[in-house]
């Protein structure tokens, strides 16, 4: 069965609110940011944007998450850093669209069609992570806020 990222994004937001939490604003009181408010980050420093910004600040206050950085099982791997064993990842989306040509059977004109698509993915933060260069760990991080 394939999953619905668009339900799984919706509960997200719905127990949120059954929580009395508005996730779709700034968590300026939360302690794990160190008292500035960052958009979650790409391992490569890109900030996340949309509902994804909501996602992750969502998992990082649950989760108690001080550092902002995320990245794929993948991307960790590449830097010869590994996911400690019985982490789980916190859903993000990718959205975009293809253009399909197709050509009409009886005028033989060519027409561009934009197809739509999510694609959802899991990301780890750098705390449920071994091994970072020193740049992506929590230490690193923690330092360079308070300068």
């Amino acid at each position: 069965m394939r999953t619905d990222i668009y339900q799984k994004i919706t509960d997200q937001i719905v127990t949120e609110l059954e929580k009395g939490v508005r996730p779709w604003l700034k968590p300026w009181n939360v302690e794990h940011a160190a008292g500035r408010i960052t958009r979650p980050l790409q391992g490569n420093g890109i900030p996340y944007k949309g509902i994804n910004v909501i996602a992750l600040w969502s998992a990082a206050m649950e989760k108690g998450y001080a550092a902002p950085v995320w990245m794929t099982f993948k991307q960790a791997t590449e830097l010869k850093a590994s996911v400690r064993k019985g982490e789980h990842g916190s859903l993000v989306v990718y959205a975009d669209k293809i253009i399909r040509t197709e050509t009409d059977a009886k005028t033989g004109e060519d027409s561009e069609h934009a197809i739509p698509f999510l694609k959802g993915y899991a990301v780890f933060n750098v705390e449920q992570i071994d091994g970072l260069p020193e740049h992506l760990s929590l230490n690193s991080w923690r330092l360079s806020r308070r300068l």
